[in-house]
C-alpha cells in the first residue's frame, strides 16, 4: 500500500475554444465538450472545482489544444484557473517550441511549462528550457501516436541527456480510449533514466491500471475519462493518498 500511496495522480483538463473537451485517441478535430458525472457544463472553473471536490489533487495538467495546434489560445482561461486555484501546481502545455514561446510563457506566469515533443524541431531546445526556467522545472512530454514517436529522435537516445526531472509517457492513441495504459512505453522510458520521474499519460481506466503503472516504474499518472465517468471515484482515489504528500 505504501508504494501505491506514493503514486502521484494528476487530473487532466483539455481546453478547446474556451471549454473543457473530452480527448479521444488524438483525434483533436472530433473533441467535444466534456460530459461529466462530477458537474454540469464544461466551463473550466466548474470542471476544476468538481475535480478538487472529488479528491485533494495537488497538481493539474492542462493542454491548451488551440495553442498546440496554432489555432489561437486559451490564455484567459488559463489565467482564470491560476487565479481561482492558486495552490494548484499547474502543468500546462501551450505548444512551446522555441525561446520566444518559452519567454512568453514565463512572462504570463501561469505555472509549470510542459513541452511536448510533437511541437519541437530541435531536441537541443530542451537543454535551453531546462536551464532557462530551472525554478519551474519544466516537464517533457514524449508524444507517441500508437507506435510512432512524434518529435526529434534524439530525445529517445539511450542516454537521455535532454530530459528534465519529469517526463510524460504520452500515447495519444490511448487517451480517452478503453485500451489501458501503455505499460511497455512506461517501462522503456523508466529504464532509460532511473533518476527521472516518468508519468503515465493515456488510457488509465481503473485502480488495477494504476497498480500496473506503479509496478512498471511510473512516479504518477495523468487521468481524465475515468474520473468523469465514475470508474475512479473518491473511494478508489483514496488508496493513492499519501497524507504527508497531499498536505
Amino acid at each position: 500500500m505504501a508504494a501505491l500511496a506514493n503514486l502521484r495522480l494528476i487530473p487532466v483538463v483539455d481546453l478547446k475554444g474556451g471549454m473543457v473537451v473530452h480527448a479521444r485517441e488524438g483525434r483533436r478535430a472530433e473533441y467535444r465538450p466534456v460530459q461529466s458525472r462530477l458537474c454540469n457544463g464544461a466551463q473550466a472553473e466548474t470542471v476544476v472545482d468538481a475535480l478538487l471536490r472529488l479528491h485533494p489533487f495537488r497538481s493539474l495538467y492542462v493542454a491548451d489544444l488551440d495553442a498546440i495546434q496554432r489555432h489561437g489560445s486559451n490564455l484567459d482561461t488559463l489565467k482564470t484557473i491560476r487565479r481561482r486555484f492558486p495552490n494548484l501546481d499547474l502543468w500546462v502545455d501551450t505548444g512551446i517550441a522555441d525561446q520566444l514561446g518559452l519567454d512568453a510563457w514565463l512572462r504570463d506566469n501561469i505555472g509549470r511549462p510542459v513541452i511536448g515533443s510533437e511541437t519541437l524541431l530541435d531536441a537541443e531546445f530542451m537543454s535551453f528550457a531546462r536551464d532557462h526556467c530551472a525554478d519551474l522545472s519544466p516537464v517533457l512530454s514524449l508524444d507517441f501516436l500508437g507506435e510512432e514517436f512524434k518529435g526529434p529522435q534524439a530525445l529517445l537516445a539511450d542516454t537521455p541527456r535532454y530530459w528534465p526531472k519529469r517526463v510524460l509517457a504520452m500515447n495519444l492513441r490511448r487517451v480517452g480510449s478503453d485500451a489501458g495504459p501503455d505499460i511497455a512505453l512506461i517501462e522503456s522510458l523508466a529504464a532509460k533514466a532511473p533518476n527521472c520521474e516518468v508519468y503515465a499519460a493515456g488510457g488509465v481506466r481503473s485502480v488495477e491500471d494504476l497498480k500496473r503503472v506503479a509496478v512498471a516504474g511510473a512516479a504518477g499518472a495523468l487521468i481524465a475519462t475515468a474520473l468523469h465517468d465514475g470508474r475512479l471515484g473518491s473511494p478508489e482515489l483514496s488508496q493513492f493518498m499519501n497524507p504527508a504528500q497531499e498536505r
